[in-house]
């Protein structure tokens, strides 16, 4: 008979991290790849894993979200964490974006395009400064996006 460990992390079954290529992950890779956590990136081929949210964090996203519906045209529509593929290394996931209804391909879409996006909101995180507002910023400006 074994006891349950005080913090429950020894009753799980071990996980088993994926293991990258040589030439690092693509953008096509991220929705194939089993067991990811939730809102897993993919910045420069590798998988960057996002921290649990703060409340601070989801209730900025939204108020922007909700206020930005509000005021968009009609021809755009506003969604919350979906990744965009910059190119075959590269799909960071916005914590908002604004782009053209008819970049919606149906429900089983996973990822937007650059050039569809009108804007590219990050919520910044203290794990996350460096990456949101830098590495993130210079790729979306490479990649075309108009509004950061």
């Amino acid at each position: 008979m074994s006891a349950a460990s005080e913090n429950g992390l020894d009753d799980e079954p071990a996980y088993r991290w994926p293991i990258p290529p040589p030439e690092g992950w693509t953008a096509d890779d991220l929705d194939r790849i089993p067991g990811l956590p939730p809102h897993t990136e993919l910045i420069d081929g590798s998988l960057v894993f996002m921290s649990p949210q703060t409340a601070f964090h989801a209730r900025c996203m939204r108020l922007l979200e909700y206020t930005l519906l509000e005021q968009v045209p009609e021809h755009l529509d506003v969604m919350r964490e979906m990744t965009v593929e910059l190119d075959a290394k590269n799909r960071p996931e916005p914590d908002v974006l604004v782009f053209p209804l008819e970049a919606n391909t149906g429900p089983g879409q996973t990822w937007y395009k650059p050039e569809d996006l009108v804007l590219a909101v990050e919520v910044v995180s203290a794990d996350s400064r460096e990456r949101d507002r830098e590495v993130k910023l210079r790729k979306y400006a490479a990649a075309g996006v108009p509004h950061f």
